[in-house]
């Protein structure tokens, strides 16, 4: 068990965000920052065992912009 998990979250093209774990098959997505958070809690407990799970998630937000000349 890995006592923390990383994950990716970037805003969605089509609305709201998109939230990967970094080295782990762990996907989810929410319309809003709560919901995100909660989803991401949520994926962790569906994808470990009971009582296997890392009991910190870090948040890594990313936002591009692109500016143009």
């Amino acid at each position: 068990m890995d006592k923390e998990i990383v994950f990716l979250v970037e805003e969605s093209p089509e609305g709201g965000f998109e939230a990967r774990a970094l080295g782990l098959s762990i996907f989810t997505e929410g319309d809003t920052l709560d919901e995100i958070r909660e989803n991401v809690r949520d994926a962790v407990r569906c994808h470990f065992d009971e009582g296997r799970q890392p009991m910190v998630m870090r948040l890594h937000f990313v936002k591009d912009e692109v500016l143009a000349v």
